[in-house]
């Protein structure tokens, strides 16, 4: 069917209606201290895994020399922070900082109570409507097109071809795919041998046989079918060996990797939210996993999370000489809520029409 002017015109109005009253236009958005751009960086960096300053230009659509002098300023704010990649001494990964961090919770507190006040005065069929219009909006004007069902994947990082999507539940290939994503990523990273790919191999063929259980869960990420990030809650593993100062029982958050192709999507911190709102509906007391120290993108998620770092020791179990670090998340003591599926997704589909509105204007492992 023909477009007319009137609805070309009509989208027009409600689009600068929608930036306006988001406070895109404001120099403090989001209550944060900082233009709209700059909110944008934190988020992204705050979300993604090993991101660099070009992948921070094709997400946010700036050029490189805009990109420098905001990644500048945040650095001398004392938000943003970067380093060297391990693999490759040309790259810098940007990270964010402890005050960073504590911004970042800020931003997606006001962002979440923004939307949710919203979306409280529609009802559940008008709540649908809207997100699936804004998906359909924001993938028409990144050149995207719907999936024939009425729906289009929004992905935070556009040189992505779709939006990761997350499933729970043991489908074929799985373990296979979630092995092979430690051994690669920690043989490349922490000079892990044979030894650590065997006791992940060891230790997920044993979890598997419990999925069964109501109080066990896997889920994958996938890209198009492909499985490209794991994470699983095991709710027995830790009862009888660890136990909280209460006594009460504990869930171990386990097997979380996402692969490089992934990184940017949002895919991690969407992981981590499925696996904590199965949490939440247990009655484990505490939260338990275990990491190694230099995953600081990582770490700065868990504690966005509620997640504390309660303890520290030497291992080289994994056939290197590490720093394991176990993190503890206590029931009803996270930092951010992380409940709300459709507020999340109304502002990432928001936060893409309002990125594009600022160019027109200028693993836990065992």
């Amino acid at each position: 069917m023909q477009l007319s002017d009137i609805d070309v015109d009509s989208i027009r109005s409600t689009s600068r209606q929608l930036v306006r009253r988001l406070g895109f236009l404001r120099s403090d958005l989001a209550e944060s201290g900082l233009p709209p751009s700059s909110v944008h960086a934190l988020i992204e960096i705050g979300t993604a895994t090993d991101l660099s300053g070009r992948d921070l230009s094709e997400i946010l659509g700036l050029d490189k020399s805009s990109i420098s002098r905001l990644l500048g300023k945040l650095q001398a704010a004392g938000l943003v922070t970067e380093t060297v990649a391990p693999t490759d001494a040309r790259t810098k990964h940007l990270s964010l900082t402890a005050d960073g961090a504590k911004r970042l919770v800020a931003i997606e507190t006001f962002a979440r109570d923004q939307v949710r006040t919203a979306l409280e005065r529609l009802t559940t069929q008008e709540r649908h409507i809207v997100r699936s219009g804004l998906e359909l909006y924001a993938g028409a004007i990144g050149g995207g097109s719907g999936d024939g069902n009425g729906a289009t994947a929004v992905s935070v990082n556009p040189a992505m071809p779709r939006m990761a999507s997350v499933q729970s539940g043991w489908r074929p290939g799985l373990l296979g795919r979630c092995i092979e994503m430690h051994a690669r990523h920690y043989s490349e990273t922490s000079g892990f041998d044979g030894q650590f790919e065997a006791i992940v191999a060891g230790g997920l063929a044993e979890f598997a046989t419990r999925l069964d259980r109501p109080c066990n869960a896997i889920w994958a990420g996938l890209i198009d079918d492909r499985i490209v990030g794991t994470i699983a809650i095991d709710g027995e593993d830790l009862n009888g060996t660890t136990t909280s100062a209460s006594g009460a029982r504990l869930g171990h958050l386990r097997l979380f990797i996402v692969d490089p192709s992934a990184r940017g999507s949002g895919l991690g911190k969407a992981l981590l939210q499925e696996a904590l709102r199965f949490v939440d509906t247990q009655d484990f007391s505490e939260t338990h996993l275990w990491t190694f120290r230099g995953l600081d993108t990582a770490r700065r998620l868990y504690e966005a999370s509620g997640f504390r770092l309660i303890e520290e020791r030497p291992g080289s179990q994994w056939g290197a000489h590490v720093l394991e670090q176990r993190f503890v998340r206590e029931r009803n003591g996270r930092l951010v809520h992380l409940t709300g599926e459709s507020t999340n997704q109304v502002w990432s589909a928001i936060a893409e029409l309002s990125t594009w509105a600022d160019v027109l204007k200028h693993t836990s492992m065992r």
